[in-house]
């Protein structure tokens, strides 16, 4: 009925997250983490839920969901209040860091946009990840580091039960789409560089996940 729509879940403490990953040796304690698990699996059962399906395909599409979509609209729109500027340097545009700076500032209202009122102490903590996956506004680079920040962001929707399970098909097909748009046009407006590119070794130099997903779409 409504009453589990509004009720509380279990108490649960929040927390602002910091880089735990410092030397190489973290990333066996990392890969041994439950959030590793939580993470790898939150990719993996987005990989079978899209498998064989088409981006125009007919899926649900929830009102977090919307609100999610429309999250990645306010920061397109930001994009268009926010020229580049004229500099002597290429690529870098500085104008990258007044648009990082407005999300910033507002990143925690545009969470509590996307969650329920009874989870809004989740805010500062899933806000971190939004903020972490549009690019560095120190080095004006982007990369597939970012790309997994938004992964965790959503990841961390799942985990407070924003996001549900049938919600699969539309977190990839419509959030996930959205977000690749948005950050393109971030890339192309402020000609951000590449962060930790691999160059020939690497799939692409700003994304991977869609290689990943869109492998399955094509089985």
């Amino acid at each position: 009925g409504t009453s589990e729509e509004v009720a509380p879940p279990i108490q649960q403490s929040f927390m602002i997250p910091k880089k735990e990953i410092n030397v190489v040796s973290d990333m066996a304690k990392w890969k041994r983490s439950q959030a590793y698990a939580d993470y790898m699996g939150f990719i993996l059962t987005l990989n079978e839920g899209v498998r064989g399906k088409k981006l125009t395909c007919e899926y649900k599409v929830s009102e977090p969901i919307e609100k999610l979509v429309a999250l990645l609209n306010t920061l397109d729109r930001w994009i268009d209040e926010t020229p580049p500027v004229d500099q002597p340097s290429r690529f870098g545009n500085k104008a990258f860091r007044t648009w990082y700076a407005k999300l910033d500032q507002e990143a925690e209202k545009l969470v509590a946009t996307v969650i329920p009122k009874h989870l809004a102490d989740a805010a500062p903590e899933v806000a971190v990840y939004l903020k972490e996956s549009v690019g560095n506004s120190t080095r004006i680079d982007y990369g597939t580091g970012h790309e997994a920040a938004f992964a965790a962001f959503l990841c961390c929707l799942c985990k407070i039960g924003v996001l549900r399970v049938d919600d699969q098909m539309a977190i990839v097909f419509k959030v996930f789409n959205r977000y690749l748009e948005v950050m393109r046009k971030l890339q192309k407006t402020y000609r951000m560089e590449p962060a930790g590119s691999q160059g020939v070794w690497g799939l692409d130099d700003f994304q991977f996940l869609p290689f990943i997903w869109g492998s399955s779409q094509l089985i």
